[in-house]
């Protein structure tokens, strides 16, 4: 069966069961802080099942995209290695929320497993959860029951708590679960070694392809299990697997899901994938890794970049640039590419999963601008890092070293990017090894740096049990009042402690909140809580599994009393400016430089909003007034915002712009600013009246990745301030040339006196550099076939200096050269070598100019064959052309 006809029958059959079919959420979270990526098929709905958000559709059924790569689920050491580990994977899924439980779940995977896709009985085996009674959890009868009805007992096994209860994290929904596995061997090896003895034992062709959870319970910070508000079932199958299964490959990247992208590596490459080689001959398993390994990064690398997150140097960026960087090295290590290639598979991606992720087609072009730039990028980081390399192998050798520094070697990997073999290889070639224990050192030192730098203790939510009955009068938990008032009556429903990089912090949540919480781009609303007793700042507001979370520094006194809440109003209106114009810049956007233009970010606080979009080239300086006199325009026309409630596929037809990668409930919200001009989807503040914003003017323009540029703009009195400060700042500038007539004229001409006065300069500084090579030459001194000079001096001009060294480099033989140097009151070390002393000699003028610098209180360093050193210390540029002297003394 072809791959989209499996996802389809799934789809379908579900549907037939009376499940509604929902699209997949973005692979990249946002509004989420526990999580950077969707990494299991129930993420999207942990909302409901913490009794978080309501229940619209009791039975529910998708496919999934998600990622793991880091914490409780890391697989991205095994990905291409074996062969059915993933970055990227869809989970198929089928969804109860406190509706059928066990029985229809287990009946119903059943059913399609073996009736609909026809798979093989006595090849499935079933798991159901043995119990745990330290935490007094009870042997799964239930689900062993309902599996008799279909497999005989031998073939239902128990699994332990690490295989059978499922855990989304450490804190979270969770639950027994069953799984299904597929004994995909050959009939002769089912023969010998019964495939129940395999089941969770990491045997490649003995594999879970479904997993159903039972979500009974909420793991709490302390480790205790609580009872969920009503149980729910969350099943997970792996597409790739079940595509394996069903097409009867060994592997996964057999299957027709994979080989397209292969088959487009070999072209690339000129080489050719062969798994029946893989065990004759190393270079072709290296081969047939590197492939597998691409062939599924650039599946990460593309939906991930489609749904909004490019590549960065933090968090969700810096995850998918080092999964793009892995690829790269494996084509450039084992494949030989040696030049972009990743992005010229997109196309391919693209024709193959554009169908069921059309957001693969829409974003293409712009999916392979980012990874050509991205590709560009790191392949000058390689060409350097090689350099690095070379230079190291070079001075460990030069040093009489046989074992280049562990650190040395994390620096490159950390920098570069270049894995430990590639280090050890090249080392090899210069007859050296590296020091592996020092490396895995540094690099588990880095790795408990990052894990401080980003743990964060959370506490279990306690109850106000005063307040209790508040929330239950209400459809949701807190009640949000922002868009129209700025203070409220409000009272505290539970609070908790949180603890990262030695702060703490108490996080409310309030029955009823003017505060706005952090989304779209919006920073979160600041203010106080107060009565007549006391007063708590609030220093941030964020949403956390849709809920409003308040940070405060420290907790009321008496948390049962009743509060007046109250945003910061200078903060808020001066970020509901900067909101709007955000809307106004988009649509200006737009029609200056062309429909193309869509959001891909945005951040927008009380100073200033920054606006990143697609675009391909430079906005010229033309284009810029254009855009902004279009912004000003519509600002002083003083349009009234209009905000509309309405279902998504109304809002659609309104022609109102969403953003790829936003996850949109049934029910949005619409902000329009004229119906010819600007409707968006936002959940943001906006102004009553366009005038309000006063004035705007950009600030800056740039490019942030391939294909993605960036605005910064300012509004209201920061723009104001800053058109004073222009006109100050010109008020000086003709104060200082005397008030011309033509202020740009008398400067243009005072300019070009100084370069004619700079250029005279330089000229002088040349003729003096010529009188002093020769009195330099005048003053070598012999050692044997080695010309030495060294010589302390007063000069102006350090450019001139070095040119001076190199040309005495060039035209002199066996040259070791020592300058101790007078500039503009400074001292400085300057030395240069031969490249026959280097070879020969072992010379290296970087540990020359260390030891040398040490007379002038100074440091410094540079290449084997010229560095320089400064200092502090002038008297002792005397003793650094003394110490040469020794220094040639030896040689």
């Amino acid at each position: 069966m072809e791959s989209n006809k499996v996802r389809q029958t799934f789809l379908d059959f579900f549907k037939s069961k009376g499940h509604h079919i929902v699209p997949s959420a973005p692979m990249v979270v946002k509004g989420d802080p526990t999580l950077m990526f969707n990494n299991s098929g129930m993420a999207p709905f942990k909302e409901i099942f913490l009794g978080n958000a309501p229940i619209k559709y009791p039975r529910v059924a998708d496919t999934q995209k998600c990622l793991r790569v880091s914490g409780k689920h890391n697989d991205l050491e095994e990905v291409g290695v074996d062969t059915y580990h993933h970055t990227m994977f869809e989970m198929l899924g089928n969804w109860s929320f406190g509706d059928y439980f066990k029985k229809e779940a287990i009946s119903w995977a059943w059913e399609l497993l073996t009736e609909v896709y026809k798979i093989d009985k006595s090849r499935l085996y079933v798991t159901v959860f043995e119990g745990y009674a330290p935490e007094g959890l009870a042997f799964d009868q239930e689900a062993y029951d309902t599996w008799k009805q279909f497999v005989s007992e031998d073939r239902i096994l128990n699994g332990n708590k690490k295989d059978n209860f499922w855990e989304m994290g450490d804190m979270g929904p969770c639950g027994p679960c069953s799984e299904i596995h597929y004994d995909g061997r050959s009939d002769e090896e089912r023969a010998k070694v019964p495939g129940a003895t395999l089941v969770n034992s990491d045997n490649a062709q003995v594999i879970e392809i479904w997993n159903n959870v039972f979500m009974e319970f909420e793991r709490k910070a302390d480790g205790s299990l609580v009872k969920l508000p009503k149980q729910h079932v969350d099943t997970g199958m792996g597409f790739e697997r079940l595509v394996r299964v069903l097409q009867g490959k060994q592997s996964n990247y057999d299957t027709d899901v994979f080989m397209p992208l292969i088959a487009k590596i070999e072209e690339l490459s000129g080489l050719r994938y062969n798994v029946n080689e893989e065990d004759k001959h190393k270079k072709q398993q290296l081969i047939n890794i590197a492939m597998r390994v691409i062939a599924d990064h650039i599946r990460t690398i593309s939906f991930s970049i489609a749904d909004g997150q490019l590549p960065g140097n933090v968090g969700a960026g810096y995850v998918i640039r080092r999964i793009l960087r892995r690829a790269i090295r494996y084509g450039y290590q084992s494949l030989n590419l040696k030049e972009p290639f990743m992005y010229r598979i997109v196309p391919t991606l693209a024709h193959q999963m554009g169908a069921a992720f059309p957001e693969l087609q829409t974003q293409k072009m712009l999916i392979e601008k980012v990874i050509r730039e991205e590709e560009i990028s790191f392949y000058k980081t390689l060409e350097l890092g090689l350099k690095r390399i070379d230079q190291v192998c070079i001075e460990t050798r030069a040093a009489d070293k046989k074992v280049i520094d562990g650190r040395v070697v994390f620096e490159l990997y950390d920098t570069f990017g270049f894995p430990l073999d590639l280090t050890s290889l090249i080392a090899r070639s210069y007859e050296l090894s590296i020091d592996e224990k020092e490396f895995e050192k540094a690099l588990e030192e880095q790795k408990n740096r990052s894990r401080a730098a980003t743990q964060v203790d959370t506490d279990d939510w306690i109850y106000i049990e005063e307040n209790k009955a508040l929330s239950e009068r209400q459809e949701k938990e807190t009640e949000f009042v922002g868009y129209h008032e700025l203070e409220c009556e409000a009272s505290i429903l539970r609070y908790r402690k949180v603890k990262a990089k030695n702060k703490e912090l108490f996080q409310l949540v309030l029955n009823k909140t003017p505060f706005y919480a952090e989304s779209g781009g919006q920073v979160g609303d600041q203010g106080v809580l107060e009565n007549v007793n006391e007063s708590v700042a609030v220093l941030d507001t964020v949403k956390e599994n849709g809920v409003h979370i308040h940070s405060c520094e420290k907790l009321p006194t008496k948390l049962s009393a009743v509060f007046n809440a109250r945003v910061n109003k200078d903060k808020r209106v001066n970020t509901t400016n900067n909101h709007s114009a955000t809307h106004l810049l988009h649509a200006a956007l737009r029609q200056v430089l062309g429909t193309h233009v869509e959001q891909k970010g945005s951040l927008v606080n009380d100073t200033y909003l920054r606006f990143d979009f697609s675009h391909f080239s430079k906005v010229t300086d033309e284009e810029i007034k254009r855009i902004e006199k279009i912004v000003n325009a519509k600002i002083r026309e003083n349009i009234s915002s209009q905000i509309e409630v309405m279902g998504i596929d109304e809002a659609k037809k309104t022609g109102a712009m969403a953003l790829f990668g936003e996850k949109y409930g049934d029910v949005v919200r619409v902000v329009t600013f004229d119906k010819n001009y600007s409707i968006e989807l936002c959940g943001g503040c906006h102004v009553p009246a366009t005038g309000q914003i006063g004035l705007f003017k950009i600030s800056s323009e740039g490019a942030v990745a391939a294909g993605i540029r960036r605005i910064e703009a300012i509004t209201a009195s920061k723009a104001e301030t800053y058109f004073e400060e222009q006109a100050k700042l010109l008020d000086e500038m003709k104060e200082l040339l005397k008030h011309p007539k033509d202020p740009v004229k008398s400067l243009s001409n005072l300019l070009d006196q100084n370069n004619e006065l700079q250029k005279q300069v330089a000229a002088f500084y040349k003729e003096k550099a010529g009188l002093l090579k020769k009195e330099l030459m005048a003053s070598i001194q012999k050692r044997g076939e080695i010309s030495c000079i060294a010589k302390a001096l007063v000069f102006d001009s350090a450019e001139e200096i070095k040119n001076l060294l190199f040309e005495l480099k060039n035209e002199v033989p066996s040259l070791i050269c020592v300058l101790a140097v007078e500039t503009n009151q400074k001292p400085s070390v300057s030395v240069i070598l031969s490249d026959q002393l280097v070879k020969d000699k072992n010379l290296n003028a970087g540990n020359i100019v260390k030891e040398l610098a040490k007379e002038i209180k100074g440091g410094g360093g540079g290449q084997t064959f010229y560095a320089q050193a400064g200092g502090s210390d002038l008297s002792g540029l005397s003793k650094v052309i003394e110490k040469a002297q020794e220094i040639f003394s030896t040689l």
